[in-house]
């Protein structure tokens, strides 16, 4: 075992967070928690580190066993180089042998100049230093808590596709479904100070979660059964010259001092709030936008549906963020219009949230923006409202200062919310939301009357909401693609395969011609190609007409659709190589029989 994780508890104060957790880990284990933010998952993932003590219990490992840790708090110093934090604990040899693969994985992250102070960089650019340095030095085990955050869709799937060759064990703690699903092979969930394990990805959690939670329920339902039955024996007088059994009462007592499954508190379904849109929504005629020698948004024409699901994609820095400032009127374009209607409201969930004032209560927070409000259930206070979004009585009266930051961001939204807009505009809502929470968000969303625009990494989140996708390319240019992020990253794969051909075959040296008194003939193996070829073709025909046929029937399927995408992309990748190696052959046949 590269590392064992035996009886821990953990409690602060009265709340205990951790109670009897056990695990191990072994070469090739890949271990994903997943738990409502605040449950303990990152207490769980620093015990495991040897960076927090449990109150009890045990963590050990072999004493060659290397582990890396990266937290969701930063540990770095401002007066680091990039490559001086990456290395930080390596030796001088380690330093000369990691230097390739440390450059190369910072540009993978998008971290152009490994010689900038940390200082100077940005929140999510210190992060992706961080986890490069984890990746850097030699591990058996890496613990990595939210290692996908500030991460846009290309290098998650870097991610996905380095760990996938990572030899040692994974601990992972991450909100991106996808990722969680490709890179977990066993999920743990952390509920009331217990951990739950399924086998398998995001899907076994959400299969075995359900499974759990019903079978709590049908043995709750027995025990309360039995009691009644039992509350009416006891309640008997007992028998002429008799007396209860004293065994049956003793275990009437034991069934009553049972305590009732308990079930994480749900955000309760709320009916969207929304004001009137009118016809004029947002429109956005030839708009550009520079910054110094740098176009980020280049001649955008856009107009906004009443009921429009639009995703913005696009890898860091590639101007999503300025795109949406240009929408909501926040920032002007440098050249073009912007033209919004009469009867927009726009709600903003921006990127960084609201600058709150921490000295002010949650409630009256929200009641600043609707003290009444009325929703598609009817009129809700502002304290109802809360309680709905998990903010009960004494939360509610809580200080902001003194809020989590999910909990921040879950008020911030609220606050959008209470305030009906009819237009949201969202940079990356799912940041530090936990997963159950954008569950509820998703499904929200999929009832808001308004248009949305969305701009985020979470593919899972896209796949759900959108329903066509902008990306904003690197030379400024925005490109539109119908559907949701699949369905672009496959229409983007898609177009990119077909320019690379392009290139390959402007850059294949012309073919010497053949001396005139040199036949023409096939080679051995050229022979049986020749032969199998058009049988091969028809194969794969067939495979690729199943393939979209399961498609069909897995619609609702987004994981297993993608797979099903990506098997579809490497046989039509297949079969336009053999298309071409048989138009070559048939050729190559024909001037063969000419000769005869």
């Amino acid at each position: 075992m590269l590392l064992n994780v035996e009886h821990i508890y953990k409690s602060y104060g009265d709340r205990e967070l951790l109670s009897d957790i056990t695990f191990y880990l072994k070469p090739g284990d890949r271990l994903g928690i997943i738990g409502v933010n605040g449950c303990g998952k990152s207490t769980l993932l620093k015990i495991a580190a040897g960076r927090e003590e449990p109150d009890s219990g045990s963590v050990s490992s072999d004493p060659n066993v290397r582990i890396n840790y990266l937290p969701q708090n930063l540990e770095d110093s401002p007066e680091n180089t990039v490559l001086e934090q990456v290395y930080a604990g390596l030796d001088p040899t380690a330093r000369a042998l990691a230097e390739y693969e440390a450059v190369e994985i910072l540009n993978k992250l998008g971290i152009a100049d490994p010689g900038a102070k940390i200082g100077s960089l940005s929140g999510g650019q210190r992060k992706r230093v961080a986890l490069a340095a984890a990746l850097v030095h030699p591990a058996d085990v890496l613990i990595l808590d939210e290692p996908t955050n500030h991460l846009d869709a290309e290098m998650i799937a870097w991610l996905e596709e380095y760990l996938s060759g990572f030899s040692g064990a994974i601990l992972l703690i991450t909100h991106d479904r996808y990722f969680f699903e490709r890179t977990a092979a066993r999920s743990a969930e952390l509920s009331f100070s217990k951990l739950y394990f399924y086998d398998g990805g995001y899907s076994a959690y959400l299969n075995g979660k359900a499974q759990r939670e019903e079978m709590q329920a049908a043995s709750e339902r027995k025990r309360q059964t039995t009691l009644r039955r039992e509350l009416q024996w006891v309640l008997q007088g007992p028998c002429a010259r008799g007396t209860k059994s004293r065994e049956r009462l003793e275990r009437y007592e034991a069934l009553k001092a049972q305590q009732p499954p308990e079930y994480q508190e749900q955000l309760q379904e709320i009916k969207a709030i929304s004001s009137r849109l009118g016809k004029k929504t947002i429109e956005l005629k030839n708009v550009s936008k520079a910054f110094g020698d740098r176009t980020v948004i280049d001649h955008f024409d856009f107009l906004l549906l009443r009921d429009d699901r639009v995703g913005i994609v696009g890898c860091n820095g590639s101007g999503k963020t300025t795109l949406l400032n240009m929408i909501s009127g926040r920032l002007a374009p440098d050249s073009g219009t912007v033209d919004t209607g009469e009867t927009v409201k726009i709600g903003y969930f921006s990127q960084h949230g609201a600058e709150l004032d921490g000295r002010e209560t949650a409630l009256d927070y929200i009641k600043e923006r609707g003290d009444r409000i009325e929703t598609g259930d009817g009129i809700l206070s502002a304290s109802k409202l809360m309680e709905k979004f998990l903010f009960p009585g004494a939360l509610q009266h809580q200080t902001i200062e003194k809020l989590s930051g999910g909990e921040r961001r879950r008020l911030f939204l609220l606050g959008i919310l209470a305030s009906a807009p009819n237009v949201l505009l969202l940079d990356e809502p799912t940041n530090d939301l936990d997963i159950p929470t954008l569950l509820v968000l998703e499904d929200y969303l999929a009832t808001f009357p308004g248009a949305i625009i969305a701009v985020s990494h979470d593919r899972y989140f896209l796949d759900r909401i959108c329903r066509r996708v902008f990306a904003v390319e690197r030379d400024g240019s925005v490109q539109e693609y119908p559907g949701g992020y699949t369905d672009w990253l496959e229409a983007d794969q898609a177009r990119k395969t077909a320019a690379l051909k392009e290139a390959r075959k402007a850059e294949k040296p012309k073919e010497m011609p053949r001396p005139k008194q040199q036949r023409l003939k096939f080679s051995f193996k050229e022979q049986r190609e020749y032969e199998t070829i058009e049988d091969d073709i028809a194969a794969l025909e067939d495979a690729l007409a199943k393939n979209k046929a399961d498609q069909e029937a897995n619609a609702t399927d987004y994981i297993r659709l993608q797979e099903l995408m990506k098997q579809q992309e490497e046989m039509e990748q297949l079969l336009d190589e053999k298309m071409d190696r048989w138009e070559y052959l048939s050729n190559l046949a024909e001037q063969i029989e000419v000769q005869k």
